[in-house]
């Protein structure tokens, strides 16, 4: 991911997850607010009830993968909450949890 698809000041987070609407499946939330930008950025928020610090690093790793593949409209926020059940979960449960999540949210 560029530095610019990133979401990393916690003034971010905030907004997205205060203002923002939000869609949520078994493995997933993702929390959806416009930025107003020329670009889609995301965050990744992952507590310690998913697992482990290998468990936590990488999901962050594959979700940020699965983001990048993308073809994304511009101009949203979009913050990425993992559930408990998602340190087990493979690639390809991870990928079509997200696309349809952000297909649900009209940012794909």
């Amino acid at each position: 991911m560029r530095k610019e698809q990133r979401l990393k000041r916690a003034a971010d987070f905030s907004i997205v997850l205060g203002r923002g609407r939000r869609w949520s499946d078994k493995l997933l939330v993702a929390a959806v607010h416009s930025n107003g930008l020329e670009s889609t950025r995301f965050g990744f928020s992952i507590s310690k009830r998913v697992g482990s610090a290998v468990v936590r690093d990488r999901l962050k790793r594959r979700l940020r993968e699965v983001v990048t593949g993308m073809n994304l409209k511009a101009g949203s926020d979009v913050v990425i909450i993992a559930r408990k059940g998602s340190g087990d979960a493979g690639f390809r449960q991870l990928f079509e949890s997200a696309t349809s999540l952000l297909a649900r949210a009209s940012v794909v």
